[in-house]
């Protein structure tokens, strides 16, 4: 059988990400993975090689789609610390979104996986952290740019704000209002916002 055209495996690749995202890697058989991806067991195999590789292209797939919408939101934006703030902002969206769960993917994943799926688990570390470093990036050249005080510890702020991040889908995954996750958001933008050099206060700490 041939492989699949460029566009076919990133149709498929959608699918699996939808059905690992909402359903989890244990709970995902293979059963579930024909009908997701209208493919035979012989033709997923051959295509992806197995049940775990295909997951983790998935994870893949996943931080890609996270990462191109954070950098849209670093293009758009005046600033880079404007932009990280508008991007909080952009989270309180959640409720509305047709999402198979509001809940970020990683990090369900590394909560599911054990010591038996270590190589898969090691890849979800090695995905966030890149995700942090991404914020770490931003943050630095909003401190360069005199947007942030030059004393402010950016790694530390960047770990911060991706368990904000990991904290606020965790939150809107539970059963609140759509007026609670817009307000989340909005105070974790301000809190970001308000390390700005403007600010009054010791700059050292975050």
């Amino acid at each position: 059988m041939s492989r699949p055209s460029h566009h076919d495996r990133h149709t498929a690749l959608d699918q699996a990400m939808q059905l690992f995202w909402r359903q989890g890697f244990h709970a995902t058989s293979l059963k579930d993975i024909e009908r997701a991806l209208d493919m035979r067991p012989g033709s997923i195999y051959s295509h992806f090689g197995s049940k775990e590789k295909l997951f983790r292209e998935s994870l893949e797939r996943y931080t890609r789609l996270g990462l191109a919408e954070l950098e849209r939101a670093l293009d758009e934006g005046p600033t880079p610390l404007r932009a990280l703030a508008d991007y909080l902002r952009g989270l309180g969206t959640l409720y509305d979104q047709a999402l198979p769960s509001r809940a970020c993917m990683l990090v369900k994943s590394l909560l599911e996986l054990d010591e038996r799926e270590a190589a898969a688990r090691e890849h979800v570390n090695t995905l966030l952290a890149g995700m942090e470093a991404r914020f770490h990036q931003a943050l630095e050249t909003s401190r360069r740019r005199g947007e942030l005080p030059d004393d402010l510890d950016t790694r530390r702020l960047a770990r911060r704000l991706q368990a904000d991040v990991m904290g606020l889908r965790a939150f809107a995954q539970r059963d609140v209002d759509r007026q609670a996750v817009e307000e989340l958001a909005e105070d974790m933008a301000r809190a970001l916002e308000s390390l700005g050099t403007s600010r009054l206060g010791d700059s050292s700490t975050v």
